[in-house]
């Protein structure tokens, strides 16, 4: 396993519930919806390569955390064992020590969707480093280091990825209370 892999199914989630809201036709009446699905389609909304994808999605289906859709062939999350996978193991295979102060994207309990929701005992935010960012406070390192830039596109991922960073950093309250708003959120089919 590779951080990524953990970036492109929550990427693959997020496509599943915007193909499931309709949010994914083309209004020229073209359908568009194997694209975004597609090892291109990933790379480029990520910034993975398309190697990298391709070799993350066989590591995915291997492990058991997707599996191939029987009428798209696609891979598509198996969202328990992902669940499973995030909240019990991330903390532990992904470890993220907090680094120096650095102007950033808000993630973990600082996010937007996440603000007010989830409490840190310390004053200072998590960010992850972003040129563009508009908050300043600890530095964490992203899963991947494209992850600001995907969050900036698609708000679904970039709340899965707050959650998992939540998870990662918070203390056992902290965590739990991150990994049941990932379990509302991905089991919720």
């Amino acid at each position: 396993m590779k951080s990524q892999d953990i970036v492109i199914l929550l990427k693959l989630v997020s496509l599943q519930e915007q193909e499931d809201s309709g949010l994914l036709d083309d209004a020229d009446g073209v359908s568009g919806r194997e694209e975004p699905f597609s090892v291109r389609g990933l790379g480029a909304s990520l910034g993975i390569s398309k190697t990298e994808v391709s070799a993350s999605l066989n590591r995915s289906l291997e492990s058991g955390l997707a599996t191939k859709d029987r009428k798209s062939g696609r891979a598509k999350p198996s969202r328990r064992n992902l669940y499973e996978f995030i909240a019990h193991g991330m903390k532990f295979v992904f470890p993220v020590k907090p680094g120096s102060m650095s102007r950033g994207l808000p993630t973990a309990f600082a996010a937007p969707m996440l603000e007010g929701q989830l409490m840190s005992a310390g004053e200072d935010i998590y960010v992850w480093p972003y040129a563009q960012g508009n908050e300043r406070g600890q530095s964490i390192e992203p899963l991947f280091k494209s992850v600001p830039e995907a969050a900036k596109s698609d708000e679904r991922l970039y709340e899965y990825l707050a959650l998992v960073d939540a998870i990662r950093l918070g203390k056992q309250r902290e965590s739990n209370l991150a990994a049941e708003r990932l379990k509302e959120r991905l089991l919720k089919r």
